[in-house]
C-alpha cells in the first residue's frame, strides 16, 4: 500500500468533504510534483474520476484514497496523519522514501 491515512486524517477529510458538499464518490487525491525546497512536493486534492490503469485506489477509515502509479513510487509506505497544535495546524507525512527533507515538511528528495 502505498499511502495509509491515520484515522485523525480521515476525520479531517470527512469533515471537509461534507463542509464543501462534495459529490458521493469523491476520492483524496495524493501525489507527488516536482518542486519545493528539497526537489519534489507534495499533493493532496479531491478528485472525482479516478483511472484503474493510472491510480491505485484504496479506502482507508471510509475515506476513498487514490494515488498515481507515478507518485506511488516515490510514496510507498508514506503515513498521512493530521496535527492539529496550537503552532501549527495541517496535514504530515511521514515518509520512509525522503532521503532529505525541508523544513516546512512539504518537500523532500529521494
Amino acid at each position: 500500500m502505498a499511502v495509509t491515512l491515520t484515522e485523525k486524517a480521515a476525520g479531517e477529510i470527512q469533515r471537509v468533504l461534507t463542509e464543501k458538499n462534495m459529490p458521493a464518490g469523491t476520492v483524496l487525491r495524493v501525489g507527488v510534483a516536482g518542486g519545493g525546497c528539497s526537489g519534489f512536493q507534495y499533493s493532496l486534492g479531491f478528485d472525482e474520476a479516478t483511472d484503474a490503469q493510472k491510480d491505485h485506489v484504496t479506502e482507508q477509515h471510509g475515506v476513498p484514497v487514490a494515488v498515481d502509479k507515478k507518485s506511488a513510487l516515490y510514496l510507498d509506505g508514506t503515513c498521512i496523519d493530521f496535527y492539529d497544535g496550537l503552532d501549527k495546524r495541517g496535514f504530515t507525512f511521514e515518509n520512509p522514501n525522503a532521503v532529505k527533507s525541508c523544513g516546512c515538511g512539504s518537500s523532500f528528495s529521494a
